[in-house]
């Protein structure tokens, strides 16, 4: 089972020290925690995508990619990757670029977000949130596993004979999750697709998150990609350590009250009985988080939220420390114990999509742009076929007697 941290990238005041961190230390910030995760033993960091303050994380490939050549074994993956508001042809050809620079250790998850004034900025109407999620999905998947892509829909311009580059390396596409808080239809598309679904898991109360994983695992079976319980779910969470749960209290509780989320809402005390989050000893956290296999059934990835809320960066390595060396192997322990017999431990890894595909063989490395076709006809440049031909002839003559 895999074991993460994810950053939602916002920059808050430290509510014990009054000091803010600028942007720029934010940024250097997340490049040293996932190097501390991976130095204790964590399988994935992911990041949020944000373009509002106070966060900084707008623009997650570019730091992954940085992050990736720092680093040797973690997964880099995404938090949210907003499948509404940005090009899913920016999305196939960045991430293709950002699984070629880290040698296919990353992986991405989509959805909607939570911001949103973001839409207008982008040009595009929240009140179609859920439908522009869907079609770029569909648009994304295609242009990841077909070399030419004609496509017409409602929410961007049609391609013709287009070509997303780079193709994914050895022509296999990243894994991707569909990320959700609420929305039953993002779980039926994660099904349908045969994709990872990955269930917030921090603000909401246990049961509607049952709801959404149990559709998702049920949907999974229906559309003939194995076994509900072999479906690959992801769960978010919250945890703050200390070695006596006391001193974890006293120490989290001026953050917890000051933080942009959680402040001015339930008690700490409230908040931690109704929700995910876990706020104690390591062994607490163990407790806890052994539960949530309880509710919601075998799963693959548990990422905690660790540098929220203005906690300083010395306090995020401590609290990394205690996660990596006296909680996680606990759990890995415990989880892999338990697991039956066919569940996947793992959500697939590019090495384990390659094997899908190709067997024995080995991968396709995707062709040169020359040999594969070009972004307007979608033929080859060297000779076209007679449909091609025969289409251009057919719009050249449209476009004369439009003229006269």
């Amino acid at each position: 089972m895999q074991f993460g941290i994810f950053s939602v990238s916002d920059i808050t005041r430290d509510p014990v020290s009054g000091r803010t961190p600028s942007e720029a230390e934010r940024i250097r910030a997340a490049v040293t925690i996932a190097r501390k995760a991976e130095e204790v033993g964590l399988d994935v960091f992911a990041i949020g995508e944000h373009h509002n303050p106070p966060f900084f994380s707008s623009a997650p490939t570019t730091l992954l990619a940085y992050i990736a050549a720092q680093t040797k074994r973690i997964i880099v993956s995404t938090s949210t990757t907003l499948i509404t508001t940005n090009d899913p042809v920016r999305i196939a050809e960045e991430y293709a670029m950002l699984q070629h620079l880290s040698e296919g250790r990353m992986d991405l998850m989509l959805g909607r977000g939570n911001t949103g004034p973001v839409y207008p900025w982008f040009g595009a109407d929240i009140r179609e949130s859920l439908p522009m999620a869907l079609e770029h999905y569909n648009l994304l998947h295609r242009l990841w596993r077909e070399d030419v892509v004609d496509w017409h829909g409602r929410y961007r311009t049609p391609l013709q004979g287009f070509t997303a580059t780079p193709r994914p390396l050895d022509d296999v596409p990243p894994f991707v999750w569909h990320g959700s808080i609420r929305t039953p239809e993002i779980a039926e598309q994660a099904a349908y697709y045969g994709d990872g679904f990955f269930a917030n898991n921090i603000f909401w109360p246990r049961d509607h998150f049952k709801r959404l994983i149990g559709l998702y695992r049920r949907r999974f079976e229906h559309h003939g990609h194995g076994r509900a319980d072999q479906a690959i779910v992801g769960l978010g969470g919250q945890a703050y350590i200390a070695r006596r749960s006391q001193d974890a209290v006293r120490e989290f509780r001026p953050y917890f009250d000051e933080a942009p989320v959680y402040g001015n809402g339930p008690s700490l005390e409230d908040f931690t009985s109704q929700t995910p989050l876990t706020v104690g000893s390591p062994q607490q956290v163990i407790d806890r988080t052994l539960e949530f296999r309880e509710d919601f059934g075998d799963y693959q990835r548990q990422l905690f939220l660790m540098d929220h809320a203005g906690l300083p960066l010395a306090t995020v390595l401590d609290q990394l420390e205690l996660l990596g060396g006296e909680v996680v192997p606990v759990l890995r322990h415990e989880m892999e114990a338990m697991r039956p017999a066919g569940v996947p431990s793992d959500p697939p890894s590019h090495a384990d999509l390659v094997r899908a595909r190709y067997g024995d063989e080995p991968p396709r490395q995707p062709r040169p742009n020359a040999n594969r076709g070009d972004n307007v006809t979608g033929g080859s440049p060297y000779q076209d076929s007679p449909e091609i031909i025969a289409r251009q002839r057919r719009e050249a003559r449209r476009a004369a007697e439009a003229g006269r």
